[in-house]
């Protein structure tokens, strides 16, 4: 995996390959790691971690990833991913990102750049908070700039019944 994480696409047969414990430099059950940076906390979870030296990445197995930021946690599910040396992320297969205040997104592959932070997919999202359900074909977050695009044959659904209840 490349740093620019914008030119990649997952197939079938290159995540089977990717799995490969054979072909591995290290196998890791059960891997965890922390970081600090710029005040933002991450904390990455896997059950299971292949790393392969040359090409400079470990894929994982049950990815869970913790953010704490400063105005809202948030967390990042999915069934395997591959994070680079860069710390370059690509997590796939039934996404969910979450925060405490109600957002949730899923997707079937979700990428982060640590570089430009940019949190982004190319492939259909859903997105659900207080009533409102945002669908498109891709999204893009640039958290520098706090901008948020949705694209794509965008279709949104507000309910004001939901926000009363709450």
């Amino acid at each position: 995996m490349g740093s620019d994480l914008g030119k990649v696409r997952s197939t079938p047969a290159a995540r089977a390959k990717d799995a490969n414990p054979t072909k591995a430099d290290l196998s890791i059950k059960e891997i965890q790691l922390e970081e600090d940076s710029g005040g933002v906390r991450w904390q990455l979870r896997a059950d299971q971690a292949l790393v392969y030296e040359a090409e400079g990445r470990t894929w994982l197995r049950r990815v869970d990833v913790k953010v704490d930021e400063r105005h809202r946690p948030w967390t990042i599910v999915g069934e395997e991913g591959d994070l680079d040396r860069a710390k370059n992320l690509e997590v796939r297969r039934n996404v969910v990102m979450t925060s405490d205040d109600g957002f949730r997104l899923e997707t079937s592959v979700l990428r982060w750049h640590a570089a430009d932070r940019r949190l982004w997919t190319d492939q259909p999202v859903r997105i659900v908070k207080s009533g409102a359900v945002i669908e498109g074909r891709a999204l893009d977050v640039k958290m520098a700039d706090e901008a948020t695009t949705v694209t794509g044959g965008v279709r949104a659904v507000f309910d004001s019944r939901s926000r009363r209840s709450r």
